[in-house]
């Protein structure tokens, strides 16, 4: 009893989309099922060949509060799904944390149209018309039609019908090119009907009316948009339209039907330009990234786009990559290889301006400087005109935005571009079809091969400890190793384990990647060309950021350090993410680098306001969340109450929705009431220790229990708070006593004991002798358990205390139950089992109900005590507790011995066993000693 304290072929399956979801096998249309396994099986073919995590699954699937058998439902849909596939189709592959649907990705439309909407860019107007007609031609209805009004189709639809929008300006735009004005006027006009504030389609059907003879009819049409967006949206039209517009009144020879053809003038002669910069030496790793740009090689002859922009944070390769790799494919293009470094974050000079560029590239092409145009918009034409059916690689380093590299974009698609930029330039990827391709820091393995490589071969091996704590403490930045890798060079007897302990305190960390002779070798240099480009509110943000004391932040905990609003946190958070100065590793949660954690912690502040006020706010917010998620959990049994602090709560509106944020804020909240008690913050380190109490009765993390409760127990002494002194004592008894430490835990509740007695407080001194008796219990001192118990309960039962009063029922009634008084401890059981049922404690109530069970079967109630074990799993189950099950399992494992059923038994006492080992319950030794006996 307890007491209370290579794809696969999927051979003729084509999957459809773009219209409602059909599955079609050589042919002939098969039926899938019913609508959540459709939806199921539409969201592996959003992201085929990538695991989907459960938890995204679960949010898709149910739009409200999941049941709490989410999981089986889903692993039961997959199993449908795998049967309705067979040997011969798509594999759905169990991989952490979630699935993935293994699948060429030319049999769904949906990924079929992107490739040739990818394909299209840069191609002569006629392919390019072709080929995007080719993509409209997959939508066949509204997208996933038959699962309307679920949460995927509210996700996906919109993207998917903005998709094919943009296809179809693109498709326009391409016969227009052609001189197709005439036959566009009409789908042109029934279109602008139907989007009538879309203005790309707006001007395009200014632009044909206005070819096809229709001038007032263009210019109606532009006012015509003018008035519904100042009316509707309180806007004017963008300036691309009002630009279209002024060329109509004007007649601006530019919109006649023609494209301009620049002929090579004078001096313009075919040199075989071959400007890249020596590859870097000692390059290691990226297997995968090289991967990836070959397979962009390879599209080459399918006409898709070759453009990829290698983005990444300070630091961490990406010349290095561009240049190793652009050096190893030189061969594949014959007509030469073009080189720019775009100065984007250069500390001693301007970025460069696009027609800087290209005078230089067209110099390198043969032109002479006499022939250069002056307009930009020239020099661009004759830039790709000279281009147009050659095979150039260029590389443009260092971009500072996506207006800098697109005048230097070929125009066609013989060419490849590989860009390099600390920012991700999405606006490459819309307007040229440009891929991203992130590169994060390096593995263990392959930053201890290029310590090797760069500083001294063999010492890594000699002391491969000391190398995978160095490269840990390098974070896997290769500037980092490289220059803890030259400073292990320019001192031989130098072993690694000194460099490591030099860099182990994180104050010392960066001036010791630093290299002495040369300033702008320096990891403290490459983060400052960063943060110095930042706006100031975002430069600020940045180095509050250092601030947190987890690895992890939301926008919400970003908003309460920062003093404002979570939407404009957000906001903040992206534009830091685009210059990769945090990463966003899983949607709406950012984290960071620990070197530039490091760094922002070195910064100067910018305001009057000291770091500690900062810090309070952010104490706040854990406190006034974690209090307001806690009570989904458990009641709050306590004084505290933060619920009117904090004005960014997060939204927890369920049990589920509580646990998930306790799951994802864990080792925040346990950095969080460290930091409190080291900023001497004490009068907030404590309570957020105890508002974690619920939670880690659920969840049971034995080792930051103690570590949290710890913390806590230091604060409450520093200010000399009894309440948090008997709750910190007593939650350590807990943790304790949960974990097998029964002396430790029972040293700990006679602490409290003892403290409450000094306050004379009643109602807290009925508490610790609850937890004193808990413990007596599981030492065997029967006697002195059951003085405690009544002792309690006669207190809680005075006060009326109804919820308390449980906890010493539950308690007396283990005692009454070792000394044989079986029906009065059943007894106190129901009573209890009432009264955390009233309390909605559905931890408790599961373990009430487990000791009923107990009880039950020895009274020799079998099907009573099946019963009671029965619902303790469903209970606990939908409590998130897995311990708990765990009991549930173990007392239906006895139940069937009992029965004669010993294979029942085991896979009940089996299922016991892992959950208590993943657990680190002490109570393994009891179930393996069951087994055994079992054989």
């Amino acid at each position: 009893m307890t007491p209370l304290g290579s794809l696969g072929g999927a051979a003729g399956f084509e999957f459809r989309l773009l219209g409602p979801l059909e599955v079609h096998l050589d042919g002939v249309q098969l039926e899938v099922g019913r609508t959540p396994v459709r939806a199921l099986l539409a969201c592996l073919l959003l992201e085929p060949n990538q695991v989907v995590p459960m938890d995204r699954l679960i949010d898709t699937l149910w739009d409200d509060e999941p049941p709490a058998s989410a999981r089986t439902i889903i692993q039961g849909y997959v199993s449908r799904l795998r049967k309705f596939f067979g040997t011969s189709g798509p594999e759905i592959i169990t991989r952490a944390p979630g699935y993935l649907l293994r699948v060429d990705g030319d049999r769904i439309d949906a990924h079929r149209a992107r490739s040739l909407i990818n394909r299209a860019h840069g191609l002569e107007p006629a392919e390019r018309s072709r080929l995007l007609t080719e993509a409209l031609e997959l939508w066949s209805g509204a997208v996933l039609a038959d699962i309307a009004g679920s949460g995927l189709h509210r996700m996906v639809a919109p993207n998917l019908e903005e998709l094919r929008l943009l296809a179809l300006e693109e498709r326009i735009a391409a016969d227009l090119e052609l001189g197709r004005h005439h036959q566009l006027i009409a789908e042109l006009s029934t279109l602008v009907d139907q989007h009538p504030i879309r203005e790309r389609l707006t001007g395009q059907l200014m632009l044909a009316n206005y070819r096809a003879g229709h001038r007032a009819e263009a210019q109606a049409r532009y006012h015509d948009l003018r008035h519904r967006l100042s009316h509707e949206l309180g806007i004017d039209p963008g300036p691309e339209l009002r630009e279209l517009y002024e060329k109509l009144l004007r007649d601006d020879p530019g919109l006649r039907n023609h494209r301009s053809r620049t002929e090579p003038g004078l001096g313009i002669r075919r040199p075989v330009p071959a400007e890249l910069p020596p590859a870097p030496a000692g390059f290691v790793g990226r297997r995968l990234e090289v991967g990836t740009l070959d397979a962009m090689l390879e599209t080459r002859e399918k006409g898709s786009s070759l453009i990829t922009v290698l983005t990444g944070t300070a630091g961490v390769g990406k010349s290095a990559l561009a240049l190793t790799w652009s050096h190893r494919v030189a061969e594949e293009f014959p007509d030469g290889q073009l080189y720019a470094s775009l100065r984007g974050f250069d500390p001693e000079h301007q970025p460069l301006t696009p027609g800087e560029a290209l005078t230089s590239m067209l110099k390198a092409l043969g032109v002479a400087s006499d022939a250069i145009p002056v307009e930009l918009d020239d020099r661009t034409a004759l830039y790709r005109s000279l281009l147009a059916k050659r095979k150039v690689l260029v590389l443009l380093d260092n971009a500072l935005d996506s207006d800098q590299v697109l005048p230097l974009l070929p125009g066609s698609a013989a060419s490849l571009v590989v860009v390099t930029s600390r920012r991700r330039l999405d606006g490459l990827v819309v307007r040229s079809g440009a891929r991203v391709l992130p590169l994060e820091t390096l593995s263990t393995e392959s930053a201890i091969e290029l310590l090797d490589r760069a500083g001294v071969p063999g010492k890594s091996a000699a002391e491969p400890d000391a190398a995978a704590e160095l490269a840990e403490l390098c974070g896997g930045l290769p500037l980092a190793l490289r220059i803890a890798a030259a400073r292990l060079a320019a001192n031989p007897a130098r072993g690694v384990s000194d460099l490591v302990h030099e860099l182990t305190d994180e104050r010392n960390r960066l001036q010791a990647l630093d290299i002495d002779d040369d300033a702008d070798t320096s990891v403290r240099r490459a983060f400052d060309i960063s943060y110095r480009s930042l706006p100031p509110v975002h430069a600020e943000t940045f180095r509050m950021l250092g601030l947190i004391p987890g690895q992890t932040f939301t926008a919400h905990a970003v908003a309460a350090l920062c003093d404002t609003d979570p939407a404009s946190a957000q906001r903040r958070l992206r534009a830091l993410a685009l210059a990769h100065l945090v990463t966003e590793p899983e949607p709406d949660r950012f984290g960071m680098h620990d070197l530039l954690r490091a760094y922002a912690r070195e910064l100067p502040a910018a305001t009057g306001e000291s770091d500690v006020e900062a810090l309070r706010r952010l104490l706040e917010h854990y406190l006034c969340a974690a209090d307001h998620a806690r009570r989904f959990l458990r009641p709050a049994r306590d004084e505290l109450d933060f619920s009117a602090q904090g004005d960014h709560r997060p939204e927890v509106g369920s049990r589920s929705q509580a646990l998930e944020w306790f799951d994802a804020e864990w080792p925040n909240l346990v950095a969080a009431v460290r930091a409190a008690k080291l900023a001497g913050l004490h009068d907030m380190a404590w309570p957020l220790a105890r508002l974690q109490f619920n939670y880690l009765m659920v969840r049971c993390p034995w080792e930051d229990w103690i570590r949290v409760y710890t913390d806590g127990a230091e604060s409450a002494r520093a200010v000399g708070d009894p309440v948090g002194k008997v709750l910190m004592s007593a939650g350590l008894g807990v943790a304790c006593a949960r974990s097998g430490k029964l002396d430790e835990a029972l040293a700990h509740y006679e602490e409290s004991y003892r403290i409450a007695v000094q306050t004379g407080d009643s109602e807290r001194l009925a508490m610790t002798q609850v937890n004193l008796s808990s413990a007596l219990f599981r030492l065997r001192r029967y006697e002195e358990a059951k003085i405690h118990s009544k002792d309690a309960l006669k207190v809680y039962r005075s006060l009326g205390d109804r919820y308390f009063v449980a906890g010493a029922l539950n308690n007396l009634a283990m005692v009454e139950q070792v000394n044989g008084e079986l029906e009065a401890a059943l007894r106190h059981l129901r009573e209890a089992e009432d009264l955390y049922r009233e309390a909605d404690d559905l931890e408790t109530l599961a373990m009430v109900l487990n000791n009923c069970g107990e009880v039950s079967i020895e009274l020799g109630n079998l099907d009573d005590g099946e019963r009671f074990h029965h619902e303790a799993l469903e209970v606990a189950r939908q409590c998130g507790s897995a311990v708990r099950q765990a009991s549930a399992n173990l007392g239906l494992g006895d139940a069937a011995r009992l029965r004669g059923d010993i294979a029942v038994a085991c896979t009940r006492w089996e299922t016991a066993l892992s959950i208590f080992e993943a657990e680190g319950s002490p109570q393994v030794r009891e179930v393996r000693q069951r087994l055994d006996e079992a054989g």
